[in-house]
């Protein structure tokens, strides 16, 4: 999908990947080849060092889910 995340590849974020018990709400920069980097509203559910695995909702109501830098991810 033209429209849809660049994810991050499994070897970037590493491991060991937690689990949170309940997601967390975040806001996150998503990096999307059509439109460059955009930021949704969404919600964390698993983490690395590095990295964050993100579920949001991009500005058609879609639901995306992809792994992002740490850095790209604040709490709401």
């Amino acid at each position: 999908m033209r429209e849809g995340p660049i994810r991050l590849p499994p070897a970037a974020y590493g491991g060991p990947v937690r689990r949170c018990d309940e997601p967390i709400p975040v806001r996150v920069w998503i990096p999307r080849a059509r439109f460059g980097w955009t930021q949704f509203d969404g919600e964390a559910d698993e983490w690395t060092d590095v990295a964050v695995h993100v579920t949001y909702r991009d500005e058609h109501y879609r639901t995306g889910r992809a792994w992002v830098w740490a850095g790209a991810v604040t709490r709401r």
